[in-house]
């Protein structure tokens, strides 16, 4: 089997530079890689040049149009047998592809998705962000993990589709707000077989700061109303827990300054839930630093979501703006 792994690239050249270092390490070598320079500023024309004596590389440059659409641009040029997406913040396990390539001759899955986890290397603060989105706790524990909700959908950072899925279902119709979803949607609505390969985890470094990452899950929440529209059915229960999870912290709040005797019950639940939280991450990751960055992450990922669901959910659902 031979592989096109597509990568979107925008103003991170770093970024780049390590991705393809860990591509350079992989056990099985039948594959390419497609880096598509989505209308960069700080280009890695370069960096990608660098490698050209050890990987099978092509840098192509484009206007910027999102991810999206990056991608479909490296479909239309890329020879392989299955398409592999990676976002470029990702570090890639040396047997990533020989972990795919065998399950997939098993199991003859037409698209796949795969887990992420933190590196040892990784900051106490991109491993407690790390620990947010993929904690049984949080609504990141339904990403990449065996047990999910309804059908299960790929995410971008780490994706695969056959050559025959594209041809049969195109690309990529949305360019950001939830376009893996969707295409996977799409995928399951003509048929194809989409699963998850557990073990093709890929080690995805997210943000950087709390900063960062207040704004991608800002983005996440408006991302699954923008879903909603496109596929209503696609909105379960779990998708509002941020939004209620949101609401119930500023009724908390208001109880602590006007009604006391409210507030302490209030208070009760929201700090055994963060108990929780910091317990669990303690033991994930063997550090009380960790821990304790893990619940301030998870307070972000919660507030951050459902105020970007919120927010678009009343634009587009209650008000209809387009």
């Amino acid at each position: 089997m031979f592989f096109s792994i597509i990568i979107p690239l925008y103003n991170r050249p770093q970024e780049i530079d390590e991705l393809l270092t860990t591509l350079t390490e992989q056990t099985y070598t039948q594959f390419e890689v497609l880096v598509i320079e989505d209308g960069s500023v700080n280009d890695a024309k370069d960096i990608v040049a660098s490698y050209a004596d050890k990987l099978d590389v092509h840098y192509f440059v484009k206007p910027n149009a999102g991810q999206g659409f990056a991608r479909n641009f490296g479909f239309e040029r890329a020879k392989g047998d299955y398409f592999i997406i990676f976002d470029s913040d990702c570090l890639i396990p040396e047997d990533y592809l020989e972990i795919v390539k065998n399950y997939l001759f098993e199991h003859q899955l037409d698209a796949y998705g795969g887990p992420d986890a933190a590196h040892e290397t990784f900051t106490p603060v991109q491993k407690a962000i790390s620990y947010a989105m993929t904690s049984p706790f949080t609504t990141g524990g339904i990403r990449g993990n065996k047990k999910h909700i309804g059908q299960f959908h790929p995410r971008s950072f780490n994706m695969g589709v056959s050559r025959e899925v594209y041809e049969k279902v195109g690309g990529f119709i949305l360019t950001r707000l939830g376009e893996d979803i969707e295409y996977s949607i799409r995928i399951h609505e003509n048929g194809f077989k989409i699963g998850l390969i557990p073990a093709a985890k890929v080690f995805h470094k997210r943000r950087t700061s709390f900063s960062q990452f207040y704004k991608q899950l800002h983005f996440f929440g408006r991302a699954r109303i923008n879903i909603y529209k496109h596929f209503p059915s696609e909105l379960k229960a779990v998708h509002f827990f941020p939004a209620l999870f949101t609401v119930g912290t500023g009724f908390m709040l208001l109880c602590n300054v006007f009604y006391p005797p409210l507030a302490y019950i209030c208070n009760f639940f929201f700090v055994l839930y963060f108990l929780l939280i910091f317990f669990h991450a303690w033991q994930v990751n063997k550090s009380i630093k960790i821990a304790l960055l893990s619940v301030v992450a998870s307070f972000i990922q919660l507030t951050a979501y459902g105020l970007g669901f919120i927010q678009d959910f009343f634009k587009r659902i209650i008000v209809k703006q387009s």
